[in-house]
């Protein structure tokens, strides 16, 4: 068998490997908010799809769910939904760079440790690392720990946690253990001179510490302490009265003596002298010089650091006695000139951005001083030249920095200190230098310290850094790395541990910032290099026995330490991982048996098969009967397994290296346990005759099917972004961080809409479609709203003769059944399982389909359309056939006119005249600007008149004789939005609404005669208009959507719940709005559904490179039904209703009393009078009516007898 390279060409490292599901992996849903289902009622409508531009797609489903993921590099902690989707629930900063469950040793879960180089989580201050409860979410700081944590573990026998990274802890570096609840404990050695970069537990309890450290060890001081001068010349001096011109500025630099230079107080008075700065510093050393003008000068003086108004204790060297002393509160001065200055030494070194020297006592009739300096044993370069060291410090190589570009000096952070800012625009990138005072060579620590964004409220535009470090006069290359400035709190990041060479003339080392592209804002702030002492003996591992309390510094006795002596120096162990007895080391190291990997087991260290691999392993993961390892090697060191390329797996029971290709287990509708790969690669190359699958940055090995998730057609949950560490949380839920989102199910450019026992749900459909490179060219004038020229446009269904064909049209590219590359307009045969075919040769490719309607049995098909079919050219409108599969014989003579461009079709009720209406000119010879009606019978053009100019974005038939027009339009020389047709007069009007404020983009019937509808679109100051029209008024809807957003679609549909009464839609109906939105208060979305009063975030979606998705529209293949335009009547006439029914129910009443009454009396035996029976004429004979009524005749004249 061939076996072919898994990851593509790109591939530079795997750097994770996790475990991304099991079988038991429980719901979540009492960590995250679920929201109430859409109660859409599809049930009317027959077949219903979703058109747009996504690669991922998801219904909204619970708070604070999103589209889109994090850009910035900023990373959270995800909780795994019933739906396959990941929901946030703890948001941090930065990187997230490892997590465990701490389950302490009476079995009880702490928490979840959160580790990596964050300054926040959750929206807590939580340097680097933070208990987080996974039932409430809430956060709690574990403060003491300043850097970055790399590697933990919980380890429940010793209840404590072991911490390992790169950071200052207490009194260790890059080592410590957090026991029980009670805090920080030192391990029983200094840390390690270098980050640790893994942890594992050893089958005898030993915890084994793995990473690129040469021994135990912590920073030091330099040889020559105190050599960096704090820079007291840039600083704010107050004082109390002086005498004379002797100002208290006088004494910033040491002037031995020079009496013009010299600060006196007035006689016999007490008095102060006060620095401050505007940053903060941790000062070793103090050097005062006495003054001795005319017998004048301090006797005692005592120092109080601010602004913690402590005061400070000294040793120093008694002038008289030569030994050494201590002081506090009144410290001496010698008055000798042969004692120019004296040095007192800080016993501790404390944090303080200024200071106060109050004199008590002095010599002769008064106090002074000659001149003040201050020293420390950190060597800084800070971005503020000011903050570095004085002109006239006597260093010949003092600290500073230099910049390209445009920088600004920001507020003081939380560290007290002002820093640069520099806002990214245009082809120049600024950047900084900062060349450090090092008069010492060796190993050092160079950390690089980033204020916190909330202070300066650009979170939202910081991002991610280069550091490009040149260290060695050597030619040695230039070290580079990149740190993320989206710390919310202040910060610092260790990039380099290793030589450094001291400053000399030829050669100074350096530190240069520079931003990555796309970046809004970058700061700048200070520079620190740490000398590191060490024991030396170790390479990369390090066993550490907890039941001792003392550490044999004789590392031989080890047989693991021994094991990484035996590689060659430098060696670097960057994963550990434990399988039954054996442990496993990862990283980059070798010798003349072991390359980048081995195993200990029996005190023994042994090579795995083929000598190990060609290059350096960054990941280890252990699972049933595999080692999964990741990196960027391609072979065993031997050579001798094709097939490994970035990614390996080794079999425990064979022994032996397996590639991870593609295989044949399958299982069916059963949860699988699933391991990813993250790293620096953008594809998973084909397997044989196949095509390679993207994966950009995650890669899904899925075990039980023996292939990687992406190569599998099967329905799956789209998962975009990285992963960098999983938490099996016990008897909870389980935990993964990173910035992974799933926007649901993975759909590209389409997907199913489909009832559901809570709702509705989407539904994969059986084609894939890609965006293409070229795009049609398409102007404003052609489209007036701003359409979406990639993904799929719009869609229909085919249902004539028993057929089930979905129409899909717009620009893009997809796979036919037979494998050949279809362009921009495809059909899903599902009457013949789901054949994909497409139009025959003749449309360019760079067309754009954004209209279709059918006429029987053909298909209308248009836009931006253009081609050839035999001799007869295409453009804007092409006509389909479905009886005969293939272009009829003869199509409309191609419209004409600068940027042609067909927006809607619709066919005329009872009729065969199909009408088109868009941007053009000229219908073949015939003059028809804007619209256009095509007889099919006839195969001819005929024009609506001339009345008609401008860009038509939507025709809705409202009966069989009017047709309403909805975009840019001009009627009768009128301009106006909205216009209607009436083909039997040939008259056309202009509807005159002077509340719609823009061209309308996007329009939708409310009632089939259209006497009511929706419109929406952009107002000529840039911003969105929506509004309604109920018959009699507009109603806007003002200020939903920021500018940002683009409306492709509305529509009015059902409910199957009511809502709120509201003045624009019935209790059972909401608006469906479209595009590419964002929503106020909530961000970007596809679509979203009103109600009247409230707006509802519907679905969610992004591209492949997680941007933002938009949905064009929903289409479905039966008509959607409305009410009729009485469905919301006047005021008036409801009043009339009203009053009949009120009319209508007292006759009810009154007819039911005279019932029961009669009733009533039937049983209470009443009977009538019998009537006697006269000679009805003869009564009337014996008063004629003319006798009684004649005299009504005679209105005016007096009455008579």
């Amino acid at each position: 068998m061939r076996f072919h390279s898994l990851l593509g060409s790109a591939a530079a490292e795997i750097a994770v490997i996790i475990l991304l599901f099991t079988s038991t992996l429980p719901s979540t849903q009492g960590v995250l908010t679920p929201v109430p289902p859409p109660p859409i009622d599809l049930s009317s409508l027959g077949s219903v799809a979703l058109a747009g531009n996504f690669d991922t797609i998801s219904i909204y489903s619970y708070e604070g769910q999103s589209q889109g993921s994090s850009t910035n590099g900023s990373q959270s902690v995800l909780s795994p939904l019933p739906s396959g989707a990941f929901g946030g629930i703890s948001a941090a900063d930065a990187n997230i760079n490892t997590m465990c469950p701490f389950v302490m040793e009476g079995g009880t879960l702490a928490g979840v440790i959160v580790g990596g180089n964050f300054t926040s989580l959750g929206g807590v201050d939580a340097q680097g690392i933070a208990l987080l409860d996974p039932n409430t979410q809430q956060v709690t700081p574990l403060p003491g720990v300043f850097g970055s944590v790399n590697a933990m573990l919980c380890d429940r026998e010793t209840n404590s946690v072991y911490v390992g990274g790169a950071f200052k802890a207490a009194n260790s570096t890059n080592a410590i253990a957090w026991v029980g609840m009670t805090g920080w404990s030192n391990l029983p050695f200094a840390g390690f001179n270098a980050p640790v970069t893994s942890i594992t537990k050893a089958p005898d309890g030993h915890i084994i510490f793995g990473g690129s450290f040469s021994g135990l060890g912590n920073s030091t001081t330099p040889t020559d302490r105190d050599e960096q001068v704090i820079n007291l010349q840039t600083a704010q001096i107050t004082a109390s009265a002086s005498e004379g011109s002797y100002e208290p500025q006088n004494i910033i630099c040491p002037t031995n003596g020079n009496e013009d230079r010299a600060w006196l107080l007035p006689d016999n008075t007490p008095g102060y002298w006060r620095a401050s700065m505007g940053f903060g510093y941790q000062p070793s050393m103090l050097r005062i010089y006495n003054t001795n003008e005319n017998g004048k000068g301090t006797k005692t003086f005592r120092f109080t650091a601010r602004p913690i108004n402590g005061i400070m204790n000294f040793t120093y060297v008694d002038p008289a006695t030569g030994e050494e002393a201590a002081c506090d509160a009144r410290c001496p001065l010698v008055q000798n000139s042969s004692v120019p200055y004296q040095d007192f030494r800080f016993v501790n070194e404390v944090g303080m951005n200024s200071f106060q020297i109050d004199i008590s006592e002095w010599y002769g009739s008064g106090a002074g001083l000659a001149g003040i300096e201050l020293f420390q044993d950190d060597m800084f370069a800070y971005a503020v030249n000011d903050y570095n060291e004085p002109s006239c410090a006597r260093s010949e190589y003092s600290s500073r920095s230099s910049t390209t570009g445009t920088w600004f000096s920001s507020p003081p952070g939380r560290t007290g200190a002002e820093y640069l800012v520099a806002n990214v625009s245009g082809e120049v990138r600024p950047s900084i230098t900062f060349e450090p005072n090092i008069r010492q060579s060796g190993n050092y620590s160079i950390l690089v310290y980033t204020p916190g964004c909330i202070q300066d409220n650009a979170c939202a535009t910081r991002g991610i850094v280069n550091v490009t470090a040149s260290l060695t006069g050597s030619g040695s290359p230039a070290h580079t790395t990149q740190i993320f400035q989206t710390n919310n709190f202040d910060k610092f990041d260790q990039i380099y541990l290793g030589p450094v060479d001291g400053s000399r003339d030829s050669f100074r080392p350096r530190v240069t910032l520079t931003p990555i592209s796309d970046q809004g804002t970058v700061v700048a702030s200070r520079v620190r290099f740490d000398l590191i002492a060490s024991t030396g003996g170790l390479n990369g591992l390090f066993e550490y026995n907890p039941n001792v309390a003392v550490v044999d510094t004789n590392f031989s006795n080890s047989a693991i330490n021994n094991a990484g002596t035996r590689l060659d120096p430098g060696a670097s162990v960057t994963a550990l991982a434990t399988h039954d007895q054996t442990i496993y080391v990862g990283g980059n190291f070798s010798d003349t048996v072991f390359e980048n990997i081995m195993a200990f087991s029996d005190n023994n260290a042994t090579s795995l098969p083929g000598g190990g691999l060609n290059a350096a392993v960054s990941a280890l993961y252990s699972l049933d009967d595999f080692l999964y390892v990741g990196g960027n090697f391609s072979n065993t060191s031997q050579g001798n397994v094709p097939g490994l390329s970035n990614v390996a797996a080794f079999s425990y029971s064979r022994n032996e290296w397996v590639a991870l290709v593609a295989g044949l287990c399958e299982t069916e509708n059963q949860p699988e346990t699933c391991i990813s790969f993250n790293g620096a690669f953008t594809e998973i190359l084909a397997v044989g005759n196949g095509r390679p699958s993207r994966a950009q940055h995650l890669a899904i090995w899925v075990p039980s099917r023996n292939d990687w998730l992406q190569n599998l057609d099967i329905p799956r949950t789209a998962l975009r972004g990285q992963l960098t560490s999983f938490a099996d949380v016990p008897n909870g839920a389980n935990l993964v961080a990173g910035t992974l989102t799933s926007t649901g199910i993975e759909s590209t450019g389409a997907v199913g809409l489909q009832p559901a026992d809570d709702g509705v749900r989407l539904a994969q459909l059986p084609i894939n479609f890609e965006q293409t490179s070229t795009q049609g060219s398409l102007s404003k004038r052609a489209l007036t709203g701003d359409q979406n020229v990639s993904g799929v446009v719009t869609g229909l269904f085919y249902n004539s003769g028993g057929r089930n064909v979905t129409v899909y049209g717009g620009h893009f590219a997809a796979a036919s059944s037979t494998g050949n590359t279809l362009n921009n307009l495809v059909f899903l045969n599902g009457s013949n399982n789901d054949e994909v075919t497409g139009l025959p040769d003749g449309i360019d490719q760079n067309s754009t389909f954004l209209a279709l309607a059918l006429q029987n049995d053909l298909l209308f098909a248009g836009g931006s359309v253009s081609g050839r079919l035999a001799d007869t050219p295409i453009n804007g409108l092409v006509v389909y056939d479905f009886t005969r599969a293939d272009y009829i014989t003869s199509q409309p003579p191609a419209l004409q006119g600068e940027n042609v461009v067909v927006n809607s079709i619709k066919t005329r009720p009872g009729s065969s005249d199909v009408y088109v209406g868009g941007s053009f000119d000229t219908a073949g010879f015939l003059g028809c600007e804007s619209l256009c009606i095509f007889q099919a019978s006839s195969g001819q053009w005929n024009s609506p008149g001339s009345a008609l100019s401008g860009t038509v974005s939507s025709l809705t038939w409202a009966s069989n004789n009017r047709l309403v027009l909805a975009g840019n339009l001009t009627v009768g020389g009128n301009d106006t939005s909205l216009a209607t047709y009436e083909p039997d007069s040939q008259t056309w009007t202009a509807l005159s609404i002077p509340q719609v404020p823009g061209p309308v983009t996007a329009f939708a019937p409310a009632t089939i005669d259209v006497s009511q509808w929706w419109a929406a679109g952009r107002r000529s100051d840039g911003s969105i208009f929506l509004g309604q029209y109920d018959g009699t008024n507009y109603h806007p809807i003002n200020d939903a959507f920021t500018p940002t957003t683009s409306i492709r679609g509305l529509q009015v549909i059902g409910l199957t719940e009511q809502h709120q009464p509201s003045d624009v839609l019935e209790r059972d109906q909401s608006l469906l709005i479209t595009g590419q939105l964002d929503l106020r208060d909530f961000g970007n979305v596809s679509a979203v559904l009103y109600n009247g009063t409230t707006f509802t975030p519907f679905i969610l979606s992004s591209t492949a490179d997680g941007q933002p998705g938009s949905v064009s529209q929903m289409f479905s293949s039966r008509v959607n039904p409305l009410r009729s335009g009485g469905g919301r009547h006047s005021n008036g006439i409801t009043v009339l209703v009203a009053l009949c029914a009120a009319l209508g129910t007292i006759f009810l009443v009154v007819l039911l009393g005279v019932i029961i009454d009669r009733i009533q009396r039937r049983r209470s035996g009443y009977t009538r009078i019998p009537a006697n029976h006269t000679d009805k004429s003869s009564n009337i004979n014996r008063v004629p009516p003319e006798t009684l009524f004649g005299s009504l005749s005679h209105r005016n004249s007096p009455p008579h007898v």
